[in-house]
């Protein structure tokens, strides 16, 4: 991937995923305004470029599935209360990228037509042509998918350039680099090699459906605030899996 010059995007529409945990600030739990508007602000900038911008968020910092079956959830019902949790993260999002005066459509693969489009991906193509900013709600609306493989999907299903996998840590690293201090930021790997050394940036099943339909994803952190935007810009930073 080369980078470009002077404010030209490297990407012509690019599917971004952000972790529940992404909207919740410090406090690791929750919506926090501020970090959500900023979030918001940033996609603005991206936009504004020309890039055509869809978006899949987890749940994490509301509701997981796994955690509730923990506690006796059965996983298909804990799986769904999750991809609720999800769709509550796609409002905020609508909300603070409207402050903006971004026009923004909340896509669910679970109907609820009251504060959500269902998901139909011509309608959904349409939408970004149109310039509009999609939010992409419920994962897949099936149980033990999860929202990685959401955004696999959707980002094949629109015909995104790129898939921007945003995280906490500068990429993808050859080990957990909170619990192994020798780990090393890998810039650039093939599918068969995340897979192969299982690296958890991202589930398999993710990772084997960006591997069929040759969807780069470039991994790289959140906190460190212009991020999104020097990717989309060329720059080369954090991980590409390719």
């Amino acid at each position: 991937m080369a980078k470009t010059s002077g404010g030209t995007p490297a990407f012509r529409r690019i599917l971004l995923k952000l972790s529940g945990e992404a909207l919740a600030g410090g406090g690791g739990f929750g919506i926090d305004g501020g970090t959500v508007a900023d979030l918001a602000e940033q996609i603005r900038e991206v936009h504004a470029l020309g890039v055509s911008v869809a978006l899949v968020v987890g749940g994490g910092n509301l509701y997981r599935g796994l955690q509730g079956a923990e506690h006796g959830i059965d996983r298909v019902t804990g799986d769904h209360m999750g991809m609720l949790a999800t769709v509550m993260n796609a409002l905020a999002l609508q909300d603070a990228l409207e402050k903006l005066d971004m026009t923004t459509r909340v896509v669910s693969a679970i109907e609820m037509r009251q504060i959500a489009e269902p998901f139909i991906r011509r309608r959904a193509v349409r939408h970004l042509e149109k310039g509009r900013i999609v939010i992409f709600a419920a994962g897949t609306g099936n149980p033990y998918f999860t929202t990685d493989t959401a955004a696999a999907l959707r980002a094949t299903e629109i015909g995104a350039d790129a898939l921007l996998k945003a995280t906490q840590v500068d990429g993808v690293y050859s080990a957990d680099p909170a619990k192994d201090k020798s780990a090393v930021l890998l810039p650039e790997l093939t599918y068969q090699e995340a897979l192969q050394h299982q690296l958890k940036v991202m589930d398999s099943t993710a990772f084997s459906l960006c591997m069929d339909n040759k969807m780069p994803i470039l991994v790289f952190n959140l906190a460190r605030r212009g991020n999104i935007l020097r990717v989309v810009s060329g720059e080369h930073i954090g991980s590409i899996v390719r």
